[in-house]
């Protein structure tokens, strides 16, 4: 069984030899040849060039023995597409270049001609696939639509992402205008993700914990729903909603093969609330990363220790890495996941 194998497998909640393991998007970024990289060229021109893309993919690949890569893009690219562009203030955070404030804001939104847009997304993925071959799995991925609003309606990052929660009590049918754009482009463009090579689809709910529990249908889970239905059922689908692990009925009604769980709850706990036929990844703590190799071992040996009766675990970050990520916790983090026997 090779590592694209073993991927796919644990995704179907199958067994396998031991846990795959992958580390979240931008993997790349605590690497001193991606922060050399980042002194020549901007995010935006990493991202849309196919060539500079593939080789920020391909870097943590050529450090780790992971199973799988991720693309190199961002969920904005998804708002950009629409015709609200983002940028990265001098500050920190993220910056769209008008807030969504009315009726004539979403109008002004198309999710026609999306492939076209996103076609550097698609060529760098077809490049991925091919210096993968057969060995690795790829991951494409897109924010859930009610993430993407938050930054949309907010006009960029936002702490408890007030407006956009506003939008959806007070006016329903303008908020589901607004999620609908969204969620259409998002199946058009997941689907050319597919098409380019991907084998697996991830959704980040980044934002789904700012939700209340009622909201949470709603707001992002009949969202997700419909994106998971329109993708083909022999793609696996992953679905990281952070902080909403509680909600797994809410969570697992989406369709996804696979639920990604935070570093704040029981792995065990949770996948134990699941159907057999759906798979769980997670969940290290990212700050652990920070620390020593000694503590990565025996902080992912406590994981997969008690996960080892499960089939359908992907070892995974509860979160996104770290700038501050140690090049050598990583390299014993990827040792030790993959010489656990149980």
């Amino acid at each position: 069984m090779n590592q694209r194998q073993r991927f796919i497998r644990a995704c179907r909640s199958q067994p396998v030899d031991r846990p795959p393991v992958w580390v979240m998007r931008q993997a790349g970024r605590h690497l001193p040849e991606y922060r050399k990289l980042k002194e020549k060229y901007s995010f935006h021109e990493i991202a849309q060039t196919p060539e500079l893309a593939l080789e920020v993919t391909m870097q943590p690949l050529r450090r780790y023995d992971m199973d799988a890569a991720i693309i190199f893009t961002d969920i904005l690219v998804i708002p950009e597409a629409l015709g609200q562009p983002y940028g990265f203030p001098k500050g920190g955070g993220i910056e769209m270049d008008f807030a969504i404030e009315s009726e004539a804001d979403i109008d002004r939104l198309s999710p026609e001609g999306v492939r076209e847009k996103l076609a550097y997304v698609a060529e760098a993925l077809k490049l991925v696939r091919a210096e993968l071959g057969d060995q690795r799995a790829l991951i494409g991925f897109g924010g859930s639509p009610w993430t993407l609003a938050t930054y949309m309606i907010e006009g960029g990052s936002s702490k408890e992402k007030e407006r956009a929660r506003e939008l959806f009590y007070t006016d329903r049918p303008l908020f589901d205008r607004l999620m609908q754009k969204i969620t259409d482009a998002l199946v058009d463009y997941l689907h050319m993700q597919i098409e380019a090579g991907a084998d697996v689809i991830q959704l980040f709910d980044s934002w789904g914990g700012a939700l209340a529990p009622d909201a949470f249908e709603g707001a992002s889970v009949r969202w997700m729903r419909e994106i998971v239905d329109a993708l083909p059922d022999d793609v696996p689908t992953i679905v990281f909603s952070k902080g909403m692990h509680d909600h797994t009925d809410a969570l697992v009604s989406t369709g996804a093969d696979v639920l990604g769980v935070g570093w704040t709850a029981r792995l065990e706990e949770v996948k134990a609330r699941l159907p057999d036929d759906v798979a769980v990844q997670g969940n290290l703590d990212p700050v652990v990363m920070n620390t020593t190799p000694e503590l990565v071992e025996r902080e992912a040996t406590k994981i997969l220790g008690a996960m080892k009766d499960y089939d359908g675990h992907i070892f995974n970050l509860g979160h996104g890495i770290s700038p501050r990520c140690r090049i050598e916790c990583m390299e014993a983090l990827v040792e030790t996941v993959s010489n656990f026997s149980g």
